[in-house]
């Protein structure tokens, strides 16, 4: 079976932090800037986070779990650090022995 590829569209504009929040840059940054007033200038260039509803739609295209503001960070699956995985093989052998 075939794997299965990445939106490169959505890979290219967004970025999607090592806790699993997706970030992206703020809509109207880009053109016709003269007639905006500084305060929303400025506020564009700050990046902001998808909500959870929004970071759930990418799910599909991205083929992984996402997060958004509101969900928490347990909600996320983390991999095991190399020690914590030692640790587990060692209860399996203890287990299994």
């Amino acid at each position: 079976m075939p794997k299965n590829k990445n939106h490169k569209g959505i890979l290219k504009r967004i970025r999607v932090t090592k806790t699993g929040k997706v970030k992206h840059k703020r809509c109207g940054h880009k053109h016709l800037r003269s007639g905006k007033p500084g305060s929303k200038d400025r506020m564009s260039r700050i990046p902001s986070y998808m909500t959870t509803g929004e970071a759930k739609r990418l799910e599909k295209l991205l083929h992984r779990r996402l997060r958004g503001r509101t969900q928490p960070l347990a909600s996320l699956r983390r991999s095991p650090s190399p020690e914590e995985r030692k640790a587990m093989k060692a209860e399996k052998a203890k287990a299994a022995a």
